[in-house]
């Protein structure tokens, strides 16, 4: 097992149920995405921060485009994203531009993912809150 699948093992584990807790009660930064596993058929809950946009929400892929809840998500076409207590139903997903992502993101959180070099983003498509 690599490093990487390792690391992200222990931030399920530990880290994860944590900001899912935060996200849920829709104080802080975080943000859930509830997707349904492409091999097990069971729905998932995975905190993740999302930059709000009128299309719907850019995700920064921090680790990558190969972890489970993003696989997960384009295999099905798309999630729901429990954004400040209300549900988004994400349509589509679209790659984004290094610039675009960071300009969604803004003001001192674009600043820290220039420095970290990050260059993944993704727009998560979303329909009008599902709880109207």
């Amino acid at each position: 097992m690599t490093f990487k699948k390792r690391f992200l093992g222990v931030l399920n584990r530990t880290l994860n149920p944590i900001t899912a807790r935060v996200a849920r009660s829709g104080r802080g930064p975080f943000s859930l995405i509830r997707h349904v596993g492409r091999k097990s058929g069971a729905t998932f809950e995975t905190p993740v921060i999302l930059a709000e946009t009128r299309d719907g929400f850019v995700a920064e892929l921090t680790y990558g485009a190969d972890v489970n809840w993003y696989r997960n998500i384009v295999a099905a076409g798309g999630c729901v994203v429990v954004h400040r207590r209300r549900e988004y139903r994400v349509v589509g997903i679209e790659r984004l531009d290094p610039e675009a992502g960071l300009r969604a993101f803004g003001g001192a959180r674009a600043v820290v993912l220039r420095i970290l070099r990050r260059q993944e983003f993704r727009l998560l498509r979303t329909e009008l809150p599902l709880d109207r």
